[in-house]
């Protein structure tokens, strides 16, 4: 099978042997594949020293199942951690965070960049005939999204604000407009300005906004800055949401943090069925509006390259493509 091979912060496409489904698992054709800032921070060094195939979000297809044949041929996506299902967070009904896990083209298991992937199939969601490859590919971002509001208790009378206008901060913002919260979303693009207007986000300048004004704050800028930048917009006794994960270190000033009494939320994956109902919705996500680019997978180093520039969204890979079939689908930089 053909897949993109990221090594020493270099990505390049290979020929790799076609991985099996043993049993309990379950061997799923990509359909379309999305790079996103967890896949660029392994270049760089997140997770230290990366070599393999990256990607965890994807559409794709059973095609093998040895013991669970009612999937065969269904269109799915797939939860992207790997637990053992015997240590002592998985019994206490925490697996993803098992002390043992695996992460889908982030920790010891080959990603969503390829032409086939595998996951257990206890990990696979079966996607509504509703919902099309692009939409569905957005499943698990928007999972992580909707993390938040099963951590963090939103009303209509939260003020929240979302640090980061880009991948992830878009879907954040949009999770919890949902809500009936009033959301403020702060960043560098003024082009998105109406992107949530529909459901009530205000889009305000980066370093803009009161100081200690909002009960809510997510940090989603994927930047060593971002989560001072959130916290100052705190309120005291209000809660801060970290969202990036990022090879560079952050710095925070606790101090703030233990005077204002702030509560601190990491957060990361998140509920694939509710994310799949929200995309079959009538208020679905726009998240059309969030692909920047599809390439076919053999230019996939042109869509990492792509995917680096400052302001880039969404950039697509779609294995059934083969070079010279088809030209990459590039849209303009929103």
């Amino acid at each position: 099978m053909r897949a993109a091979w990221l090594e020493n912060g270099q990505l390049s496409v290979r020929d790799l042997p076609g991985p099996d489904a043993a049993p309990g698992w379950a061997r799923i054709r990509v359909t379309l594949a999305g790079i996103c800032g967890t896949d660029l921070e392994l270049a760089r060094g997140y997770k230290g020293g990366f070599a393999g195939v990256p990607g965890h979000e994807f559409v794709g297809v059973v095609e093998a199942a040895p013991d669970a044949p009612e999937w065969l041929g269904r269109r799915v996506t797939g939860s992207i951690t790997i637990a053992c299902g015997s240590c002592d967070l998985c019994r206490a009904g925490l697996p993803g965070h098992c002390r043992n896990r695996r992460v889908l083209g982030v920790l010891g298991h080959p990603g969503a960049l390829a032409d086939c992937l595998t996951l257990p199939v206890a990990n696979l969601h079966a996607v509504p005939d509703s919902v099309p490859d692009a939409a569905a590919v957005f499943c698990e971002p928007l999972a992580a999204a909707l993390q938040v509001l099963e951590q963090v208790t939103v009303t209509p009378q939260t003020r929240a604000a979302v640090i980061g206008d880009g991948r992830l901060g878009l879907p954040a913002a949009w999770a919890l407009a949902r809500t009936g919260a009033a959301v403020t979303l702060f960043g560098h693009h003024p082009e998105r300005t109406d992107w949530g207007a529909e459901r009530g986000v205000r889009w305000q300048p980066a370093d803009s906004g009161e100081p200690r004004a909002f009960d809510l704050v997510l940090e989603a800028t994927g930047a060593p800055g971002g989560a001072a930048a959130a916290l100052r917009l705190v309120r005291p006794r209000g809660t801060l949401v970290l969202k990036s994960t990022m090879a560079a270190p952050a710095t925070l000033n606790l101090a703030g943090v233990v005077v204002d009494e702030i509560t601190v939320v990491g957060s990361r994956c998140g509920p694939f069925p509710k994310a799949l109902a929200w995309l079959a919705a009538a208020d679905a996500p726009p998240v059309a509006r969030l692909v920047a680019a599809e390439y076919p997978l053999d230019r996939a180093p042109e869509a990492w390259a792509r995917a680096q520039r400052p302001g880039t969204l969404k950039v697509l890979l779609r294995p059934g493509i083969r070079n010279g079939s088809a030209a990459p689908s590039v849209l303009p930089l929103p």
